[in-house]
């Protein structure tokens, strides 16, 4: 009876370092990199989403002191208003990350409010009093630095997505993939649609 207990009592210690052994061995194969590459996608969009809507609350503001001071540049004032509005339409929610073409629509959205605002600050250089009022000058500071911050994110974003996309398509990830995480498909990456896209526009004085 000692004798078979001791054996049963050593096969459990055997089945256990067994389960520990293979645990570690799939933790060094890379079996979480997809999900956890795929949380940092989600992370790095969320930030995205925040620095746009950053941008987008600082928009009336500005147009409202640009109105103080500019109030015949009615059709710039109006194309910044129109651009925001459609920016800011589009649900940008984690599902967009599933869906290519609402993430399309989303980012040309954002480069048309991008561009409009860039004419903004152009016509503003044409009022001396508007470029030395210091609510301008403050809104001025917080959207040169909140494209810098769309800039960084936009940046980190793609550098998220293409690590998940690469895990998926190479070894040990693709078989990963194939046995355990079919239903998570390639995510779909900005794309620079004008030149410098990638860099963070120019609204100085």
């Amino acid at each position: 009876m000692t004798y078979t207990s001791g054996r049963s009592g050593q096969w459990a210690f055997l089945q256990l370092s067994l389960v520990v052994a293979l645990v570690s061995l799939l933790t060094g194969c890379g079996i979480n990199n997809i999900p956890t590459y795929d949380e940092q996608v989600k992370a790095a969009w969320s930030q995205v989403e925040n620095q746009y809507q950053r941008r987008a609350d600082l928009v009336p503001n500005l147009v409202e002191t640009v109105k103080g001071f500019a109030a015949q540049e009615q059709e710039t004032l109006t194309e910044v208003v129109e651009a925001r509005s459609r920016a800011t339409s589009i649900q940008v929610d984690e599902s967009i990350l599933n869906d290519p073409q609402k993430l399309q629509q989303f980012e040309q959205a954002q480069g048309q409010l991008t561009s409009a605002l860039s004419r903004l600050m152009a016509v503003s250089e044409r009022y001396p009093e508007l470029r030395s009022n210091q609510n301008f000058l403050a809104l001025q500071s917080q959207l040169e630095g909140t494209e810098n911050r769309i800039a960084v994110a936009r940046r980190d974003f793609i550098q998220a997505v293409e690590r998940y996309n690469t895990e998926l398509r190479t070894f040990p990830g693709r078989i990963w993939h194939s046995l355990l995480y079919g239903d998570m498909e390639l995510r779909e990456n900005f794309e620079a649609t004008t030149e410098n896209a990638d860099q963070a526009p120019q609204v100085e004085f």
